[in-house]
């Protein structure tokens, strides 16, 4: 009895010790280098507390959204086939943010079609695809942790531009973000050798069940300190973003990973590194949070009407394949259904998914363009590409 006493009591001196409220929080100090000043974080594994009650609000309303949009990946049949479009989407903003240029368009294009110029900025984008859903099918065997957002980071630099920025490795060297040189820097992020140590803190603050601190909370404070460490030479607000999406699948908050921030982030990039800054300058982690939660509802809300779109649009379209294509009808839908999930083709593909000949294939696409569903977009008579376009524009729509 007295070992489950002093047990007890050693647990609840912990969380006791820890306590941190959020708004007296100190983000951190500056140390010298040789000739400029590097921030220091202070650490985040702590029991969270706030009194402000407009953080409760919104914390309750992100929450319910979020809700909102898990019920309908688990309620609603075959959103496993809309999920490759959401990902790309995530790609191609998440590496605008940081400079690429590729369209939705050219994303789900195959590299032969991509003009020579724009094939750096297509490589970035579909390494981000490929990380994103190797580190989703990792978490089923893996936690999420610093050896798991390496190997990601590994998958992203994989011969992009970043390619020798030490792929796979936390950083040996300061870094910086904005201005030319550390010099002129709009911030300076601690040096590497407190990496380690931070990184390991921060991944200590996710799993921590010693403490109770809401997911929504936990993550965005996260987020906030990764941004900070930026423990990478390259790649940092990628996997940063991808953080987040990582660790709401982890908990299972969201069975299917749907939520992206980026598009939020993106619509007023300056908005978001300035409540960033606001946490290192003014301490007001609060007010970062806010502007999260709020980024939270939002894409949740979004995302959820964007899928609610898609069925109906999905519904539509097998019922008039069904009732008016005749014998046509059962390659027809066949077709559709794979659509739903790569909205760019060629004939060649349309003649191995169907099990076409040529000519037949040739004739049901020309069925499809005809009915609007599929448009040609090269102007070729040879190497046609057809686009999916009323379903591809359905996830560009909210797209800044």
């Amino acid at each position: 009895m007295i070992g489950k006493v002093n047990l007890f009591l050693c647990k609840f001196t912990f969380i006791m010790g820890h306590k941190k409220n959020i708004e007296s929080f100190i983000s951190g100090h500056f140390e010298k280098g040789i000739g400029y000043k590097y921030f220091v974080p202070s650490t985040i594994n702590h029991q969270w507390e706030w009194n402000d009650g407009s953080l409760n609000t919104l914390l309750e309303k992100a929450s319910i959204k979020l809700g909102e949009l898990n019920s309908f990946a688990k309620l609603v049949p075959n959103t496993d086939l809309f999920i490759h479009l959401h990902v790309t989407k995530e790609a191609v903003v998440s590496s605008r943010i940081e400079g690429t240029q590729t369209t939705m368009d050219e994303a789900l294009l195959p590299e032969n079609e991509i003009s020579p110029e724009r094939r750096n900025d297509w490589h970035e984008v579909r390494n981000y695809t490929e990380s994103l859903n190797k580190a989703i099918e990792e978490l089923k065997t893996l936690p999420l942790s610093s050896r798991l957002l390496r190997k990601t980071h590994n998958i992203l630099l994989k011969g992009t531009r970043g390619k020798h920025k030490m792929p796979g490795e936390y950083r040996r060297s300061q870094n910086w973000i904005g201005g030319n040189s550390i010099s002129d820097a709009a911030f300076i992020p601690p040096n590497f050798n407190y990496v380690d140590e931070l990184m390991g803190d921060l991944e200590n603050f996710l799993h921590n069940e010693e403490i109770e601190v809401p997911a929504l909370i936990r993550i965005g404070i996260a987020h906030y300190q990764f941004e900070t460490i930026h423990p990478f030479l390259d790649g940092n607000g990628r996997i940063g973003r991808l953080l987040i999406t990582l660790y709401l699948v982890s908990e299972r908050i969201l069975e299917k990973p749907l939520l992206y921030l980026s598009v939020f982030f993106d619509k007023n990039k300056g908005l978001y590194y300035e409540n960033l800054t606001r946490v290192r300058e003014k301490n007001d982690l609060a007010q970062w949070l806010k502007y999260f939660l709020v980024g939270v509802a939002q894409t949740a809300e979004q995302a959820v009407q964007t899928l609610s779109t898609i069925l109906k649009l999905k519904e539509r379209l097998e019922m008039d394949i069904a009732k008016n294509w005749g014998r046509r009808s059962s390659q027809a839908l066949v077709l559709l259904q794979y659509l739903f999930e790569e909205p760019v083709i060629k004939i060649k593909q349309v003649e191995d998914i169907c099990k076409l000949s040529k000519k037949s294939a040739n004739e049901l696409v020309s069925e499809y363009e005809r009915a609007g569903i599929l448009v040609e977009t090269t102007g070729q008579a040879r190497y046609r590409v057809f686009v999916f376009h009323e379903y591809l524009n359905l996830f560009k729509k909210d797209m800044p």
